[in-house]
């Protein structure tokens, strides 16, 4: 008797976990979804579904906007999480969404490219970069930050004031040259001093850390 009543309390249990996974997701399906973001130039994404197949087309459009999004300086963990669960809303999906790449779960990977000279010799014009985006930074790291004028510039962290940051660049020489300049209709020839950019800036303004140069 006593197991017969065991039986019949599980089989009630099993009706209340089902009815209530009915109750929260409604007619939508659950998935968890994996962005393979490998030095960010490289994505894919998994699927895992108990009940349903993940459709295809829906994996494929994951895959295009996170390849975006990883690339986009703007983008955030939680953003591209946000994008995937949108996507998967249109297919009638609810998803949980990770992030991994070299840097571990949940570590959001972007890649750069360096412009310029100022970090010679450590980094060279046109090498290419992987970015750790993190506010987690320290004196001496080399980082990514955005510039109210040059957009995106790569810099060493060499002091930290309270909420700013000083960035510097690697390499100290101070380039001068001669150009010729019309002045007032007048051709002359003037000296130009050019020294690499030295800055301070808000520490929110650090996208991250280069981890692979």
């Amino acid at each position: 008797m006593k197991h017969k009543l065991g039986i019949i309390i599980g089989l009630l249990m099993l009706v209340a976990v089902v009815g209530s996974a009915f109750f929260l997701f409604g007619n939508h399906n659950v998935a968890e979804i994996t962005v393979n973001a490998t030095n960010g130039t490289e994505v894919s994404v998994q699927s895992f579904s108990w009940l349903v197949s993940v459709p295809p087309a829906m994996r494929e459009e994951m895959k295009t906007k996170a390849l975006t999004d990883v690339e986009d300086s703007d983008s955030s963990l939680g953003s591209i999480q946000t994008d995937m669960q949108n996507i998967a809303s249109k297919y009638n999906f609810t998803v949980t969404v990770k992030v991994t790449s070299q840097f571990g779960d949940n570590q959001l990977p972007m890649p750069a490219t360096v412009r310029g000279t100022s970090m010679v010799p450590t980094l060279k014009d046109g090498q290419d970069i992987v970015v750790l985006k993190t506010s987690d930074f320290k004196v001496g790291d080399i980082v990514v930050a955005h510039h109210p004028e040059y957009h995106l510039i790569v810099k060493r962290v060499s002091q930290i004031n309270g909420s700013q940051v000083y960035l510097t660049s690697d390499n100290h020489n101070v380039d001068v040259s001669s150009e010729t300049r019309v002045v007032n209709g007048v051709s002359q020839v003037v000296t130009v001093t050019k020294t690499p950019l030295n800055t301070w800036l808000p520490k929110t303004n650090v996208i991250g850390v280069v981890k692979v140069y």
